[in-house]
Order: C-alpha cells, then structure tokens, then sequence
C-alpha cells in the first residue's frame, strides 16, 4: 500500500474513533465518571498519533487499536455498568450483571494483543514460538498494572465516583476476573494468528521449532557477563 493510501486510511481510522467519542462526551450519564475513564484516552492517542510518524504499524493493528478505543469510549459514556447492550448481553448469559465491562476486557486481549506482537517482533526481534508468547504476557501485564491504576484512581476520588469507576457491580473478584478475560482474549488472538500463518506460511511449524533450541555456541550470561564487564572497564 503507498504511502499515501495508508495515511488517507489512518485518517478514517481517526475519524472514526473523534466521531464516537464526540459522541460519548454528549450529554454522558455521569460526567465525572467520563472525565475519569478518559484519561487513558487522553494518554493514550498522542502517543499513538505521534509514533505513527516515526513507527508506524500495520493497517490491521490500527483497525484493531481504533475498535478496542471506540469500544472505551462508549462505555465511558453510559460508564461501564450501565451500557444498554451489557444488559443485554447478561440476559444472553443467564446473568443479572452487566456484561459490557467483561467484553471490553476480552476485547482489550483480543484485540490489542496483535499490535504487541506486531512491536515485539519488529523491535525486539521476537520469533517462532516466543512471538506468540510473549503478546500473552504482555496482555496480562498491562491488564494487570491497569487494574492496580484503576485501584488507586478510585481511592483518589469520591467513594460514589469510585464505585462507578471501578464497575465492580458487587463482584469482590472483579479484577481477577477482568485480567483472566484479558488474558484469554489475548490467546484467542494469538491463536487466530497462529491458524493463519499455518495457513499461509509452511514454514511456521519449522520456525516455532527453531526458536526453541539453543543457539549454538550460546553460553550462560548472568554473573559471567557482569564479571566481564567489569574487567574491561578496568583494563582500560
């Protein structure tokens, strides 16, 4: 794709996403909360808009990095106990709670685990079997260190604000909960990705098993390296 047609569909993608949170910073049901539930927003798209100039990924990973922030947003604007659809979909599952805080959750590792990768194999040079693992646990960990913001965000502010921020609905696993449906959309995504590259490529099976054995000559690090080190800084 030039590089024209790519800016032109990053600019979509922008438009997309300022369409629906104009939408939600509409009249929101509870505008503290949406103050609240938009600093990651706030955060999170200069980052984007600025490494895109320097950095830039796939036409996927934006799609997917635009779904997950339009799916934030909407739930900022209702917060996220009080979306109409996750009504809906607790009927679905037999369940009284609110279900939309648990599809953004699983969408957060489903849709964002591929953007990982994405810049894990293209910085860090990952590959075969560690490519598909490491998006894994680095889903986890960014889920995890969100709920521990998310905890002391809500003990910075008022008890009623810090309920409807946390969107626990009386759950006292709710975190847990949230980091295991993280986690689990993550491998989804991974195993989607996993589906399609043996697909495409027959040469994947060999590289996840390349990238498991030790490559020749490698020696252990640790003490070793750090004892190297320091006699070369204290042989000059």
């Amino acid at each position: 794709m030039s590089p024209l047609r790519q800016h032109w569909y990053r600019l979509v993608l922008l438009s997309v996403f300022a369409f629906t949170w104009g939408w939600s910073a509409w009249q929101p049901l509870h505008p503290d909360d949406w103050l609240l539930e938009n600093y990651l927003v706030f955060a999170a798209l200069p980052v984007i808009l600025l490494s895109a100039r320097v950095f830039p990924l796939s036409r996927v990973s934006y799609t997917l990095i635009t779904l997950f922030m339009c799916l934030h947003v909407i739930g900022s604007h209702y917060t996220y106990a009080e979306v109409p659809f996750g009504f809906s979909m607790g009927e679905w599952l037999g369940s009284e709670r609110n279900m939309y805080d648990r599809l953004v959750h699983f969408s957060f590792g489903l849709l964002l685990a591929y953007p990982v990768r994405e810049i894990l194999i293209r910085l860090a040079g990952l590959r075969g079997f560690w490519a598909y693992f490491f998006p894994v646990d680095v889903t986890f960990a960014l889920s995890s260190i969100y709920e521990i913001i998310e905890w002391q965000a809500a003990r910075t502010v008022s008890p009623e604000l810090g309920i409807a921020f946390l969107g626990s609905q009386g759950d006292i696993w709710d975190a847990q909960k949230d980091m295991l449906l993280a986690g689990l959309g993550a491998i989804v995504a991974m195993l989607i990705v996993l589906a399609l590259n043996l697909w495409l490529n027959s040469n994947t099976w060999k590289e996840i098993r390349n990238s498991m054995r030790v490559p020749e000559g490698d020696r252990a690090r640790g003490e070793a390296k750090l004892l190297q080190w320091w006699r070369n800084r204290h042989s000059h």
